[in-house]
This record gives structure tokens, sequence and C-alpha cells, in this order.
């Protein structure tokens, strides 16, 4: 018998089995006491309900009935009408629910339970705060459960759960009421430090001081976008702008371009530096007078606090985590984005593209007061301004903004580039002004400031604005008025056709000597 024993022992086998929380006896974050304790305090304080109404909804109850309860207080003070235990009754009852909330001796027993209204916000927070922790799991088990699922995407789950708690993270996110004093304090800062400052620039300058003297500078927490039609030279402005930033006054700029590879968009940073022709550095065949510019021009860019990174379909949410970290790590001050319509919300539902760009923007916008810094977005213009005839009829106008209204509405500041020599319109009608080889900026909204046009020069050959008084020979400004009418200033090929396998962030200040190319 004991042999019989012996040997059944040796052939069982163990099966580990997958235990939940709930299973090893662990309970959803909840705080029963203290739900009773706010809706008691809700049905016999009268202004109460506005003391938590930035904290609670229904579903931060944990308790079925509290839910229902809540719902019938928020009904009422929706209505701005008055709640107490017989009018929430009333309200139960025209909803059909007063016996699931425990009935009338239930709201007897949760008013006669509280002393005092003296810590109600606190209390609030701690359901608040419980309601978020039960959320948190729910969407970690989701996560768990997907992960074992392997027809998933990998990429498509990352963006489920960085989505997710992201959502949650911004239900969470309450900002307090704050008495005027420290902001005024905080404004008169500001004011003086603007004040030591002869140029009159408060925000980030762009380098240009036609646009600058009507700007102060970029200025923080905006969100400027830049829009244009195709080959106006958008990217090009921008990438002219962080070279400014970043070389002339050494202030760390981040680029991420959706469109380009990091390679690419070097190539484009050594045209406009070195003033070498695109299609020379894409071929290599330099003359003598190019790699002695090169030589001495390329060092500009060594040491420059310029960072890009070229993740290809980047999302909002893949932006944020990267942006807090450029700016806790390397103090980026400017974030620039190449181009808004790339960008997605995945991981969020959304019945339409125009809906995900609303998305988009508004979290763009959320993001540059969050870091409370400057973010300049790139985007793409509709077809309407190739409808319209003439100068005039050809600049670019709100309206034209593709895809969303939002964009309108979320920009703090709204920048059209306009080159009257793509249309072959070479001189003003009204001044008679020369505008070969000019590009206009027209700042169509500037929600604390001032909206106007300044004149920038653009060098096409190198893909290069410049303030407008720059001198500039009189042969190159002839080539340019003699380009066709769809030239393109991009010699270097899309980005969408040759990305980075890595989409890693490039530090210009990381290259060694080894990295540097000697000619």
């Amino acid at each position: 018998m004991a042999e019989t024993t012996k040997n059944t022992r040796r052939r069982s086998t163990y099966v580990p089995t997958k235990v939940g929380a709930n299973e090893m006896g662990k309970l959803p974050p909840q705080a029963p006491e203290l739900e009773d304790s706010v809706l008691g305090a809700l049905m016999i304080e009268k202004e109460a309900y506005g003391t938590v109404a930035d904290l609670l909804t229904p579903e931060s109850f944990y308790k079925d009935q509290n839910r229902i309860i809540f719902e019938a207080i928020r009904a009422l003070a929706s209505k701005d009408q008055p709640i107490d235990s017989l009018s929430v009754a009333e309200k139960l009852k025209s909803m059909g629910t007063l016996e699931e909330a425990g009935g009338l001796t239930n709201l007897s027993e949760l008013t006669r339970r509280v002393a005092s209204t003296a810590h109600l916000r606190y209390h609030a927070q701690i359901i608040a705060q419980k309601a978020t922790a039960r959320d948190l799991i729910h969407l970690a088990a989701e996560i768990e459960e997907a992960g074992y699922d392997e027809t998933q995407d990998i990429e498509d789950l990352m963006n489920r759960a960085e989505a997710g708690v992201f959502e949650i993270g911004q239900r969470a996110q309450k900002r307090d009421v704050t008495q005027i004093d420290p902001v005024v304090a905080e404004a008169l800062r500001r004011m003086n430090e603007a004040a030591k400052n002869d140029s009159n620039i408060s925000g980030i300058p762009s380098g240009f001081g036609a646009l600058d003297k009507i700007t102060a500078g970029w200025q923080k927490s905006d969100l400027i976008i830049i829009a244009a039609r195709p080959a106006m030279g958008k990217t090009a402005f921008v990438l002219s702008m962080a070279k400014n930033i970043a070389v002339n006054y050494q202030i760390p700029v981040a680029m991420f371009s959706l469109e380009m590879s990091n390679v690419q968009l070097v190539n484009r940073l050594i045209m406009n530096v070195c003033e070498i022709e695109g299609d020379k550095i894409k071929t290599g065949r330099l003359t003598r007078d190019d790699k002695a510019r090169l030589n001495t021009k390329i060092n500009e860019l060594y040491g420059a606090p310029l960072y890009i990174d070229d993740t290809p379909s980047l999302s909002v949410f893949e932006l944020r985590s990267k942006a807090r970290k450029l700016v806790h790590e390397h103090e980026v001050q400017l974030i620039i984005i190449d181009y808004l319509q790339l960008m997605n919300a995945q991981g969020m539902s959304f019945g339409s593209r125009e809906q995900e760009i609303s998305i988009i923007s508004r979290n763009l916008k959320g993001l540059a007061k969050e870091l409370d810094i400057p973010i300049i977005a790139l985007s793409q213009l509709n077809r309407g301004v190739e409808a319209r005839q003439g100068n005039d009829g050809k600049k670019p106008q709100l309206s034209d903004l593709r895809e969303s209204g939002a964009i309108e509405q979320d920009a703090d500041m709204v920048c059209f580039i306009h080159r009257p020599e793509y249309y072959k319109f070479y001189n003003d009608e009204k001044t008679g002004k020369d505008l070969r080889g000019l590009a206009e900026i027209i700042i169509a909204k500037h929600r604390s400031g001032a909206t106007d046009d300044v004149y920038l020069r653009f060098r096409n050959k190198y893909a290069k604005f410049q303030n407008e008084d720059e001198i500039v020979s009189d042969e190159e400004i002839n080539d340019v008025s003699q380009a066709p009418v769809d030239r393109s200033y991009m010699s270097i090929p899309s980005g969408m056709n040759s990305m980075s396998p890595d989409g890693a962030m490039i530090n210009m200040n990381s290259m060694g000597d080894d990295d540097r190319a000697q000619f």
C-alpha cells in the first residue's frame, strides 16, 4: 500500500494556477465610511456640493447605492434645486432608483451619521484618489489580459496602455484656484526681467528681427501654429529659426520631425549654415570653395543644444513623455513639431480625423502649459488658397487651416508663410516693392499682441530664411526670380521614403570627432 502511494506521488505533476488580486483576499481601494460621510454632508449643508463638484463624479463612489445617490444629488445641483434627504428621495423616486439606493431609511441614516462638514473636501479627495487607484488596477488588468493574447500587436498594446494612463491622469489632475497675490508677484518678476533686456524680447528670440519686434519672442506656455501650402518653406523656416536659437543664442531646442529623417534634417542644416546646394551635399561633389566653407562653418553646428527626434507617426502621448524628459534632462526651452497632421492620438476613441486633430491640438496646448515652454507646430493648409485669384487672394486665411477649426481655437498664435514669387507675383501692386526672393510671414492670430505682416528673405537654393536687410547678391535674387513655378526648395528627398531605422533622438552636442566628416 505504501509503495502504491509512493508511485502515485511520483507520477503527479504540479500545475501552477494564476491567482488574481481578489482571490488572494485583496479588496479594491475604497473608503465606504468616507463615502457615507460625504453624501450625508451634501444633504445637510446647503453649499456643500460646490466644495466637491470638481473632485467627484458618480464613478468615484465604490458602493452602488452611493453612486446612485450622488447621481441624484448632481442632477438636483445642475438645476439649482435644494439638496436634502427629502428632495434627494423625491429625485430618486422620479428616476426609479429609490429602492436601489436603500430607500428613505438609508438616506436618513446617512444624514444622521454626520456630525460636521468641516473636512468635507479632504474626505472627497481621498474618495477621488481611491477611484483613480481602481481605474489604474482595471486598466492594468486589461493590459495584462491583452498581453497574453499573441494576436495583439505590441505597438497597439503599448499605445493603449499609454493612452489609458494618460486619460486617467487627465481626469485625476485638478488645479486648485489660486489667490491672485502670488500670480501678480510672478507677473511683476517676469516684467522686471524683460525690462532688463535691452532688446525688448521677453520670450525665445527667433533670430528674425522684424518678427521678434511684433511677438517679443516666442512666449512661455504658448502654442504657435505655422501653416502654409506645400513648397512655401515651412520646414526651411523652422530649421532656420532652430539654427538661430540653438547656435546663435545657445538656447536648447528640440525638433520632432515626422516627415524627414534626422540625417536629412542635418543635411538641410548644413545647406543652411554652410550655404551649399542640396544636390552637391547629396552627391558629395563639392568644389574647392564648397569644401573650404564646409570645413569652416560646420563647426557652428557642433556643440549646439539642438535635439532631433525622427520617430515616424508619433503619437501625442509619446511626444508628451519625450518632451518631459527633454525638459528635465536637457532644459529644452522650445519644441518644434513638423508637422501636426502626421501625428496621431492612438489609444483614444474618436469618430473622425477632425476629432483626432482636435484632440492632438488640445493636448499640445496642455503640454505647453504644463512644461511652461512655447511649442511650435507646423500645419498644412487646404486647397482653398489655390482657388483664389491675385496676390492678396493667394494669401492664407484662418479658414484655410486643414482638417480642424480646433487648431485655430487652441493656438495662441497662428502664422502663415506666403511667397508671392511662387505664384509669379514679383512686385507689390500697392507699394511697388520688389518681392523677388521674399517670403511674407502673416501673423493672423495673436492672443496677447498685435497682428501684422513681416517680410523675410528666402534663399531657395540653400533652403534658408534670413532677415530682409541681410546682404544677398543681385545674381542670386535674379536666379530665384527665374525659377519655375513648380520648383521645390527641398533638394533632399522626403523623409517618408527614408526614415531612420530606430527613430532615435540625435543630439548635435553628442557627436565625437570620429563622427565628423573630413574633407
